[in-house]
């Protein structure tokens, strides 16, 4: 269920969009005035914000500012009519749409439906930019965690950079030195033999085969390469 918080001070404007959004199934908070506002946007999660512009103690332009420096929650400002600049100054200080009073509750709920959708897809590509998947294998560079279909795969640290390092980079073959180099740095004491102990335990882990991989493979006399 959308969480929806309402921000004006006509009580019979909050009264009429309360009733009109829940009646569409939506959770609706109201606050009166900017200070009212910008408490209840730090305690809740809201998935839009229809926002006034001209409240008492703080203004919607001040609102929309201070809800900027903790949130990126989706916020629709409510301008005079005509009033090109009070659209103009509202998108600048960070709101994502607009709606001119007086308005129709129908554009209204209309123009929240377009934001909660496109603020759902920009979450599931964000989501899917943090992931590397191939086949079965699934890894996630955000939380750092790999799975093979529904199995979480518990990596060493070293396992897992020595990974995302070959499946951003699927096709291209990684000397024994190179790999080296990237994954312990310059400065590591040890030799190329700790990229061969780490290859085969990693293959270990997330390959059924350990000894015919599907993922990690080997470029002999040189190094290795990922194939997904």
């Amino acid at each position: 269920m959308a969480r929806i918080l309402v921000v004006d001070d006509e009580k019979l404007i909050v009264k009429g969009l309360r009733f009109s959004l829940e009646q569409d199934g939506y959770e609706v908070d109201c606050a009166y005035d900017g200070e009212e506002a910008i408490t209840l946007a730090k305690e809740n999660e809201y998935d839009v914000v229809l926002l006034d512009i001209m409240l008492p103690v703080y203004d919607g332009y001040e609102v929309c500012q201070q809800i900027r420096e903790f949130s990126d929650m989706p916020i629709i400002m409510l301008t005079a009519k005509g009033d090109d600049m009070d659209k103009i100054l509202g998108l600048d200080y960070g709101a994502d749409d607009y709606v001119t009073k007086p308005f129709n509750n129908l554009e209204v709920k209309a123009r929240i439906k377009a934001l909660i959708r496109r603020n759902a897809k920009a979450s599931r590509n964000e989501k899917k930019s943090n992931e590397l998947v191939a086949g079965d294998l699934r890894l996630n560079t955000e939380s750092r965690r790999v799975f093979t279909g529904d199995e979480e795969i518990n990596l060493t640290a070293k396992e897992f950079d020595l990974l995302e390092l070959l499946m951003k980079n699927p096709g291209t073959v990684f000397s024994r030195e190179k790999l080296l180099n990237l994954v312990w740095g310059f400065e590591y004491p040890g030799d190329v033999r700790t990229v061969d102990v780490h290859v085969r335990r990693l293959r270990e882990k997330i390959e059924k085969n350990p000894s015919d991989p599907n993922y990690v493979y080997t470029k002999w006399g040189i190094g290795y390469f990922f194939k997904g």
